[in-house]
C-alpha cells in the first residue's frame, strides 16, 4: 500500500495482482481498502486490482466537503497518476456501487465491465431521516454513538455468523473520521444518479441482496431495468456484500468480469 497525490488530495491506494486487465474496487460508506481483503486473493489471480481509500476515509486525506464530482475527479486523477489508461473493470457495493455507476456513465471509454450490488443511487424520504439521525448522533457523541444503530440494518444479525469478520468491520467503522463521514452522508442527501443509467454502455451485472433492508432487491432490479442489457440476479447477502459474504461476491462477480 502507498500514497499518491491526485486531483489535489492525498489518496492511499493498493495496486496488486498481475492480470492483463485492471479491476477497480470502490468501497462503501465507512469502508476503505480493507473492505475487499477477503475477496482480493481470488481477483488477484485474474486481474491487476486497484483499491483505494476515498477522500475523507481510511488513511486518505481528510476533508469536510465531499461531492460526487470531487470523488469522480479523484478516481480519474488516481488512474492517471498510476498511468492506467483503461478500460478497467469496476465493481463496488452499496455507495461504492453507486460511485461505480457514476464512473461508468461519465467515463465509458475507461470502463470495460461493471459489477455492482445494492447500488445507492438516490435518497428517498426514509433514507434522509435515517441519515439526519445518524449525523445528529455522530455530532453529539462521535462514531461510537451511531455504530450499533447503523449496523443493525446494514450488517444484520443473520449475517454475523463469522463473529471475527463482523467485529473487524465494526472496529474499522468506528475508526472513521466523523467529519468525513458526515460530509459523505450530506452528499448522499441530494445525490440522484438516475440520469446516469442510460449513459452506461458496458456489460453490467446488478446484484440484489435479499437481506438488505436499506436497498432491497426491488430497488436493484429497477436500476438494472434502466441500464441497457444489464444482467440482474439476487443472492442471500446484505448491504455490504463484499464484506458480509465475500465468497458469494467472488462466486458471482468473478465469472462475469471474465466474460463467462
Amino acid at each position: 500500500m502507498d500514497w499518491i497525490e491526485a486531483n489535489g488530495v492525498v489518496l492511499r491506494y493498493d495496486l496488486s495482482g498481475s492480470g492483463k486487465d485492471t479491476l477497480i474496487l470502490i468501497h462503501e460508506v465507512g469502508g476503505g481498502i480493507e473492505s475487499f481483503d477477503e475477496v482480493l486473493p481470488a481477483f488477484q489471480q485474474e486481474f491487476r486490482v486497484l483499491r483505494y481509500d476515498q477522500r475523507g476515509f481510511g488513511l486518505s486525506e481528510k476533508t469536510k466537503v465531499i461531492t460526487i464530482d470531487s470523488i469522480m475527479a479523484d478516481l480519474v486523477g488516481l488512474l492517471d497518476a498510476l498511468k492506467i489508461s483503461g478500460p478497467c473493470h469496476v465493481a463496488g457495493t452499496a455507495m461504492g456501487a453507486g460511485l461505480a455507476i457514476a464512473f461508468a456513465a461519465r467515463h465509458p471509454a475507461r470502463t470495460k465491465r461493471l459489477a455492482i450490488s445494492s447500488p445507492a443511487t438516490k435518497t428517498n424520504a426514509q433514507h434522509k431521516l435515517d441519515r439526519a439521525a445518524r449525523v445528529k448522533a455522530i455530532l453529539e457523541g462521535g462514531m461510537r454513538s451511531s455504530v450499533d444503530t447503523s449496523l443493525l440494518r446494514s450488517y444484520p444479525e443473520l449475517l454475523r455468523g463469522d463473529k471475527a469478520r463482523y467485529q473487524r468491520f465494526r472496529n474499522r467503522w468506528m475508526m472513521n473520521d466523523p467529519e468525513g463521514f458526515i460530509a459523505l452522508n450530506n452528499m448522499t442527501t441530494t445525490m440522484d444518479l438516475t440520469a446516469d443509467f442510460a449513459k452506461i454502455t458496458c456489460p453490467t451485472l446488478v446484484i440484489g441482496c435479499t437481506h438488505d433492508p436499506i436497498r432491497p432487491p426491488a430497488m436493484s432490479k429497477e436500476i438494472a431495468g434502466q441500464i441497457r442489457g444489464a444482467k440482474y440476479i439476487e443472492v442471500a447477502s446484505g448491504h455490504f456484500m463484499a464484506v458480509e459474504t465475500p465468497e458469494l461476491f467472488v462466486q458471482h462477480v468473478l465469472p462475469f468480469l471474465k466474460g463467462a
